[in-house]
């Protein structure tokens, strides 16, 4: 199966720890995030799980937490049962978000591996532009 990776990224007019705060903090993370509720404690090897709706379907993604390097990285596992796939390692994403700051800005770096298809590598990478329009908007106004 091809390695097609999703890429998204942004500049923020915000400190690195804001943008952080936005990215680990349940409560912030729903504003941005499309309306999921998220659990986790974000620490290194702990479980974490994405409940909501979407497109008029219920859904519980889930995944784990795997690099937690504070105002810098954040990489996680990611599980779809919306996918139609089983639920088999093959078919989780990783997940990773990089941070840069420079100038009162902080630059986020998304990247999404192990897309199958184009298409679905495609239609990862707008949701993706999409969850971070969501956070500038969040994190500017």
């Amino acid at each position: 199966m091809p390695n097609l990776i999703a890429k998204a990224s942004i500049d923020i007019a915000a400190p690195a720890a804001r943008v952080w705060d936005a990215l680990v903090k349940p409560d912030l993370i729903r504003q941005y995030m499309f309306g999921a509720a998220v659990v986790s404690d974000f620490q290194e090897g702990s479980p974490i799980t994405w409940t909501g709706e979407w497109k008029g379907k219920p859904y519980q993604d889930k995944g784990r937490i795997l690099k937690v390097e504070p105002l810098r990285k954040l990489q996680y596992s990611h599980f779809s049962p919306l996918s139609g796939l089983p639920d088999t390692p093959e078919n989780h994403h990783t997940v990773t978000l990089e941070l840069t700051e420079a100038r009162g800005q902080t630059r986020v770096a998304l990247s999404q591996d192990n897309n199958a298809t184009e298409e679905a590598r495609e239609h990862s990478q707008q949701n993706w532009k999409g969850m971070l329009e969501g956070l500038k908007k969040l994190l500017e106004k």
